[in-house]
């Protein structure tokens, strides 16, 4: 028997489009697919956003708004 060893899931990582407020004083970024409106517009300070892609880990959005559009 081994104590304290988990079996860990492997960390699946892509290519990711994030949107990154153009603000020079905020540093707020979301993932794509966690947007909840159509303008990408800056939560935070309400500044408009910008398209980037960054590798990042694989996280999925299973919530209603997002299934429906």
């Amino acid at each position: 028997m081994a104590f304290g060893k988990k079996n860990q899931a492997e960390i699946v990582e892509e290519e990711t489009k994030i949107w990154v407020c153009k603000s020079e004083d905020c540093n707020c970024w979301m993932r794509d697919n966690f947007r909840t409106e159509e303008e990408a517009i800056c939560p935070i300070c309400g500044s408009e956003m910008e398209t980037e892609s960054k590798v990042m880990q694989v996280v999925d959005n299973n919530s209603l708004y997002y299934k429906q559009k």
